[in-house]
């Protein structure tokens, strides 16, 4: 059913006026039961305290600490954080800053799944669900992918949230999408359209019968009718329970028509399609290759991106796909590979103009020995001319790589 979420009585008062740009705190704040203000170790910004005057807000909630050992905050106990005066900062390693910053991205990613894991399961129970809760979600993913990027396209092949398998489906085609719909240059709304719909695509999944989804043998003729109805389902979920304009209602009826015209629910061909709906296909199929399901092994990105290209212009929108590719990489970030000289490497920065040559993390050095993640050794392969990438590397094999190391 997953986790309880925390309720206003177990979280402590703080008066707005309190507050300041650049603090953040060891908890997520919220404005209310439903609306998140800033997730943890996340710094507030003027803009959030301008919308919360403009609001009216004069209290926020939150059961963590402020960081950095602020004592003017009133209301929540204010124990410095580790390394918060500015000598310590100063002598604390580069390569601890960046694992902690990675690890504040993380737990964002987490408890955006969580939160999405919350909504599908208040819609799977028939309660309401707030679209100011998705609205929330929408635009704070956005900014996560505005300020980090590669951390986050890295957790769609290395995130291991564990237990929420369609809440972080959900999460990671809607990074996929966003970066894509940023790619083709859309408007910053019609970007959070997208994102809203990539999230709900398969809201409607949830009001299926549990013995059809759960179910591990062949479904009949009629159960595969059932699932093939479910963008029916999401539609009403987004336009008329959620009052969403007809724009995200049509990204999630449509995610799974076809460019030749051959998908469901209406058949629809080419640019009849959403534009929206076609961003978010590519990533749905993008997704569902590379992630962990109970029922097959995932494929590295490289083989995801090869198995888009052999399409053909059948599923997919081929002007899309090509931007799909280029936004990702030949090889993803956060894929594995394998260099000519033996070493093992993490996919760290990828550039359109030279996708075979990206900058990597080393993972195993060529002399077989496994690299902490702290020392965050880095070579740009596009400057080291004589080092090139021969394979790519599924996790697996970098865990049996280690096993045996």
């Amino acid at each position: 059913m997953g986790e309880q979420k925390n309720t206003l009585g177990e979280l402590r008062g703080i008066a707005v006026s309190d507050l300041r740009a650049g603090l953040a705190f060891s908890e997520s704040v919220y404005i209310d039961e439903e609306n998140l203000f800033v997730p943890l170790n996340i710094s507030i910004l003027q803009k959030d305290l301008d919308k919360l005057a403009a609001l009216g807000i004069d209290t926020v909630y939150t059961s963590g600490s402020p960081l950095g050992g602020d004592q003017k905050v009133q209301g929540v106990a204010t124990t410095p954080s580790p390394g918060a005066a500015s000598a310590e900062g100063a002598r604390m390693p580069h390569q601890f800053m960046a694992a902690q910053k990675n690890m504040g991205s993380y737990r964002v990613y987490k408890t955006l799944v969580e939160r999405i894991n919350e909504m599908f399961i208040r819609i799977s129970e028939g309660s309401v669900i707030s679209s100011r809760s998705v609205n929330a979600i929408s635009t704070q993913l956005l900014q996560a992918l505005r300020d980090q990027r590669e951390q986050y396209v890295g957790f769609v092949l290395g995130g291991d949230v564990r237990g929420y398998e369609m809440a972080k489906s959900a999460v990671n085609i809607a990074i996929l999408s966003a970066l894509t719909a940023q790619e083709i240059r859309l408007p910053s709304h019609k970007i959070l359209y997208v994102i809203i719909g990539a999230l709900l695509h398969d809201a409607g999944m949830f009001q299926l019968p549990k013995k059809i989804l759960e179910k591990k043998e062949e479904l009949t003729a009629e159960e595969r009718k059932q699932i093939r109805g479910h963008p029916l389902l999401s539609r009403e979920i987004v336009v008329r329970e959620l009052s969403y304009p007809d724009e995200i209602g049509d990204i999630v009826l449509q995610h799974h028509e076809r460019w030749d015209g051959n998908g469901y629910p209406h058949c629809l061909p080419g640019n009849s399609i959403s534009i929206g709906a076609r961003i978010v296909s590519i990533a749905d199929s993008f997704e569902a290759m590379v992630s962990h399901k109970p029922y097959r092994n995932s494929i590295v990105g490289y083989q995801a991106n090869k198995n888009l290209l052999a399409d053909n212009s059948r599923r997919f929108d081929p002007d899309i796909l090509k931007i799909f590719i280029l936004t990702m990489g030949v090889y993803p970030i956060g894929s594995i590979v394998r260099l000519n000289n033996g070493t093992v490497a993490r996919i760290a920065e990828v550039r359109a103009s030279t996708p075979l040559r990206p900058k990597v993390q080393v993972l195993v050095d060529e002399s077989n020995r496994l690299h902490a993640a702290s020392e965050e050794v880095f070579v740009d392969l596009l400057t080291e001319k004589r080092l090139y990438i021969v394979k790519a590397m599924d996790t697996r094999e970098l865990s049996e790589l280690h096993a045996h190391g």
